[in-house]
């Protein structure tokens, strides 16, 4: 039987950014299921922060120089790769002049939220799907870790669904508590959408730019969804819920590595989950 392949499209991983939960989960989980026989890729954003020079970043030249387009405005995608050494796992990194090389995350300096955080987002997802695309890698599973990686959900499903690689790919969506109060910009649906994804395919982002709307649209075209903090939007459990998606309840940082592999294998067999 082939390996099972996994894509990971996380937000955080340590060493690269903060020792949060969601970056050392998105740190060992992937070297875990390496290990556990499955084969997997790992993507985050290259984040200005990033000491290019002490974590071994290089362009992969191969990669890189595909054009994203949004809401009518062309942007360069450089690809970048490190190797985490201990854990024989390299990561790519989605980078772009435009809107990864500022020294901040998601805030400026005065604590203001970036106003084209969600064209980054944007970039970010389209970029790793198209890159792997690339890659000619064909996942079987892709896990989406931290709000900037939900429209990965959008994209697999309404647009790059049509293409060999992506079209039997199921997609999980992690639940963090990186739940914030401020608004996405106005133009948030012009700048998702694309000829297969219309105003009709994001309700929830129409009536809100809020990021519950957001998390919402990710869980709407999601197979599964993981608790990965405990303290998840109590609007967000609720409608994850009502989803009806399987779903797994919060395993802290000790028993969660075995719980999402078998977790994993569930969603890949469409086998019925019980909580």
């Amino acid at each position: 039987m082939a390996k099972a392949k996994i894509l990971y499209v996380s937000q955080e991983i340590v060493p690269y950014l903060r020792d949060s939960e969601m970056g050392y989960i998105g740190r060992y989980l992937p070297q875990s299921i390496q290990e556990s026989g499955k084969e997997i890729r790992t993507f985050m954003p290259r984040f200005g922060v990033i000491n290019e020079r002490r974590n071994q970043l290089h362009e992969v030249i191969r990669l890189s120089g595909m054009n994203i387009i949004i809401n009518d405005s062309d942007h360069p995608l450089i690809i970048k790769v490190a190797s985490i050494q201990p854990a024989r796992m390299q990561v790519y990194f989605i980078d772009s002049d435009d809107y990864f090389h500022r020294k901040f995350i998601l805030h400026d300096k005065n604590d203001t939220f970036f106003a084209d955080n969600d064209e980054r987002a944007v970039f970010f997802n389209r970029g790793v799907l198209e890159t792997v695309k690339k890659l000619g890698w064909a996942p079987d599973l892709i896990h989406c870790q931290g709000w900037m990686t939900a429209l990965t959900a959008v994209y697999t499903k309404k647009v790059f669904v049509k293409h060999p690689i992506f079209s039997e790919s199921k997609v999980v969506v992690s639940l963090f508590d990186d739940h914030f109060s401020d608004e996405f910009s106005k133009e948030v649906i012009n700048n998702i959408q694309l000829d297969e994804i219309t105003e009709k395919d994001l309700p929830h982002l129409k009536e809100n730019r809020t990021y519950e709307a957001w998390m919402k649209t990710a869980i709407d075209y999601a197979d599964g969804v993981i608790i990965g903090s405990e303290n998840v939007s109590k609007e967000l459990l609720a409608y994850a819920k009502e989803s009806k998606l399987p779903i797994l309840p919060y395993q802290g940082t000790e028993d969660y590595l075995d719980a999402f592999n078998d977790f994993y294998d569930k969603i890949l067999v469409n086998e019925e989950i019980t909580i």
